[in-house]
């Protein structure tokens, strides 16, 4: 996996650089798009015989980086989870926490899922094995200021500003626990929690299953622990007619795809190899990485590489001249 780290990054550099010109735009399936588009013919030069496992959606929804494509010109197998641009509605407006993002495991080791709408819960490696998604929030919050040694006033929780995240904030915030919020970005907020100066103690939130795969390689490269559980879009969204045809869809493409609705995953059933690479590329600055800007001399761009096989974490600060 080692000799495909370079055109890893190289691969999310071209996603963001191909979006990045768009920000403010409004528009954020164009933003998709261009990110798409040079994400998969990056993905066909690399010598690999690569799969998407988890990403844009089934082939008669996404015409490229559909679940199921093989890219690639071909050489070892490899699983690979992908999200083109996390956060495309942050880029269109002009906001921060904006990543290209993408994650290589040897074939049959990620989880191979529809993209729907996953829970996920995150802690440090402080905090492994504390965690059980089957247990009210309440109770892992609890559990996990006992294994730090934290009062829960002191514990910190990241999640997702959305409406689906109201009855967790208000359920942490109700124990005295610090709440973060952010706009979008689950998977920079599993690395900020699993990073050795403790950004965050928790990352709890209700957000895509790309996302959460992703997520997962991250974690367990960083020693980290998580949980997660698919959730059908009337679980995410409410109850309506509407929404009960796109829950049952998800529900006959599960049982297609041999996973399961509503029962949690531990970390080593979301990706059951440590040899794993990683890479997410900055479009807009955040948290996690600087976005990319205009210099005298070129275009800068800020990634961050994770390998999970010499767990070692890079930031690569490129010039494109």
């Amino acid at each position: 996996m080692n000799s495909l780290a370079w055109p890893l990054i190289r691969t999310t550099e071209q996603a963001a650089l191909a979006a990045w010109p768009q920000t403010g735009c409004g528009d954020k399936n164009a933003i998709d798009g261009l990110a798409v588009a040079a994400m998969r013919q990056a993905l066909n030069d690399i010598p690999m015989q690569g799969r998407i496992v988890i990403g844009e959606g089934e082939i008669d929804k996404a015409p490229m980086l559909y679940i199921g494509e093989e890219v690639g010109s071909g050489g070892p197998g490899v699983d690979i989870a992908v999200d083109p641009i996390e956060g495309t509605r942050m880029v269109a407006m002009g906001q921060s926490n904006a990543l290209a993002v993408m994650a290589f495991a040897p074939a049959g080791s990620l989880l191979h899922a529809p993209d729907m709408y996953m829970k996920k819960l995150v802690v440090n490696r402080k905090a492994r094995g504390a965690i059980n998604l089957s247990l009210s929030l309440s109770d892992n919050l609890r559990n996990v200021a006992r294994v730090l040694g934290k009062p829960l006033h002191e514990l910190k929780m990241v999640t997702l500003d959305k409406p689906r995240s109201q009855s967790a904030i208000e359920e942490a915030s109700a124990l005295g626990v610090k709440v973060f919020a952010l706009p979008d970005g689950d998977v920079a907020a599993s690395v900020l929690t699993c990073q050795p100066d403790n950004v965050f103690d928790v990352m709890y939130t209700v957000g895509g299953a790309p996302e959460g795969v992703i997520s997962a390689c991250a974690v367990r490269a960083m020693k980290g622990d998580m949980q997660a559980e698919l959730i059908d879009f009337c679980e995410a969204k409410g109850e309506s007619d509407a929404h009960r045809r796109i829950a049952t869809d998800e529900r006959r493409r599960c049982v297609e795809m041999d996973v399961v609705v509503n029962q949690v995953y531990t970390l080593n059933e979301l990706v059951s190899s440590q040899d794993i690479l990683l890479s997410a590329t900055g479009v807009t600055g955040g948290d996690l990485l600087q976005g990319i800007s205009r210099t005298n001399e070129g275009v800068r761009t800020h990634t961050m590489l994770i390998n999970g096989t010499d767990r070692t974490c890079n930031i690569i600060n490129s010039l494109h001249s």
